[in-house]
């Protein structure tokens, strides 16, 4: 177990490269099961959640190599399909091993998935999807039992739920219906970058896939796949922390590099509204904090609107930004367990029923803090910047799920943070 210990008062300037997509990343390297050549996939962050996930790639027969970002996969024969409870417990998006496992092998044995504890996640449209494609589907002592004896056969598969598309519940009936018989089509489904990701090294690998990015997906099956090259897309999510960062502490401007713009239209918006400067290239977005900076209101929805994944980011800018904001999560309401956290150090925070009511103050005070989930722990960092004081965060095993050397990243931009042993 280790912590960090973030001195207060950083001052940031530079620039650094933004690392590829956690969120593509889990995804396409299941997909590599649904082919028996070799596929080499380039930019997979060093993160907790890409290792656990090429963890249970090996044990399902997979040959895994890994160097300088790049991962080399050949699956040429499936021995298990079985992905064991010790490694899926670890990571939610280990589920998504459910789609290619049931295409290439007609069966899947997938324990229920664990993760960080953000409210109720429920997989029922993932399995749903997946018995629309003839799947028959058992569920017992915590494992997930799927079979489609006479294989898979496409269908039309409604995948919109009570709080918006599944992003991972689409990857997941996509990768089962490129090699299904006959034509899938797939309706509400999620929209975001990642998933057009995944089309695309399916595409490709020779899948047929057209109309992903939008809510209307149609897939016609082929009888196999190739093995391919493919780079990972940037990671939108990264690339908004520190744009929060830059906001926050940034002494001129910070520089972000290999990103894509367009998937931070969202997150950019509100920022200029703050009253931040931006200035935006074709793969680069600088930042530098606004001179009087100004509160917002955001409803977190589903991509292109403001992502869930970045609302506890913005609840550590608005803590120290004067008037009141108001931040409302209506795709995971219990996603607010930073706020108890960020209050110890001093901020004015009232969660009621999914919504965030935070009247900034002039600054924190460090203090003991402890994180929760990924992107909490990754809110007390960015707390713990400007406020007076060093503040100590502990279970940082959440933001090592999903940011690649975050630490080292930020104290190139000039923080002071040190990763220690816990107490």
């Amino acid at each position: 177990m280790e912590k960090f210990v973030v001195h207060g008062g950083s001052q940031l300037s530079g620039s650094l490269n933004v690392s590829g997509s956690k969120n593509a990343s889990l995804p396409i390297l299941a997909a590599t099961l649904l082919t028996r050549e070799e596929c080499v996939i380039r930019r997979v962050p060093d993160v907790s959640d890409t290792n656990y996930m090429l963890q249970i790639l090996q044990n399902l027969g997979a040959e895994v190599e890994r160097a300088s970002g790049n991962v080399i996969i050949k699956c040429e024969k499936i021995r298990s399909h079985e992905a064991p409870y010790d490694l899926v417990r670890k990571m939610r998006a280990s589920v998504c091993v459910m789609g290619p496992l049931l295409a290439r092998q007609n069966r899947a044995d997938v324990s229920l998935p664990g993760g960080c504890v953000i409210g109720d996640r429920p997989i029922d449209l993932h399995l749903k999807g997946l018995e629309g494609l003839g799947a028959d589907v058992t569920v017992d002592g915590g494992n997930v039992h799927l079979e489609a004896r006479r294989g898979l056969i496409g269908d039309t598969i409604d995948m919109a739920g009570k709080h918006g598309a599944t992003v991972l519940g689409t990857d997941n009936v996509m990768m089962a219906a490129v090699l299904a018989k006959g034509t899938t089509v797939i309706t509400g489904a999620a929209c975001e970058p990642e998933v057009v990701d995944l089309a695309d090294f399916l595409i490709s690998m020779g899948a047929k896939i057209s109309g992903a990015g939008t809510p209307r997906i149609e897939i016609e099956g082929v009888d196999e796949l190739g093995g391919v090259k493919h780079t990972v897309i940037p990671d939108r999510i990264e690339a908004g922390t520190f744009l929060v960062a830059g906001a926050m502490a940034a002494k001129d401007q910070i520089t972000l590099k290999r990103v894509n713009p367009e998937h931070l239209a969202s997150v950019s918006q509100v920022l200029e509204a703050c009253g931040c400067g931006l200035e935006i290239g074709d793969n680069t977005i600088s930042i530098s904090r606004a001179e009087n900076p100004v509160g917002a209101n955001i409803t977190t929805e589903p991509y292109p609107g403001f992502p869930t994944d970045m609302q506890a980011q913005m609840c550590a800018l608005f803590a120290t930004t004067p008037g009141l904001s108001v931040v409302k999560d209506t795709i995971f309401p219990q996603r607010f367990m930073h706020a108890s956290e960020m209050k110890r150090m001093g901020a004015n925070i009232e969660v009621d029923e999914g919504t965030a009511m935070i009247n900034g103050v002039e600054q924190l005070s460090a203090a003991p803090v402890m994180a929760s989930d990924l992107r909490a722990s990754a809110a007390l960092l960015l707390a713990g910047l400007t406020a007076k004081g060093n503040t100590e965060i502990s279970r940082i095993y959440h933001i090592d799920r999903g940011y690649e050397h975050i630490d080292d990243k930020l104290v190139g931009l000039g923080a002071e943070i040190e990763r220690l042993p816990a107490d």
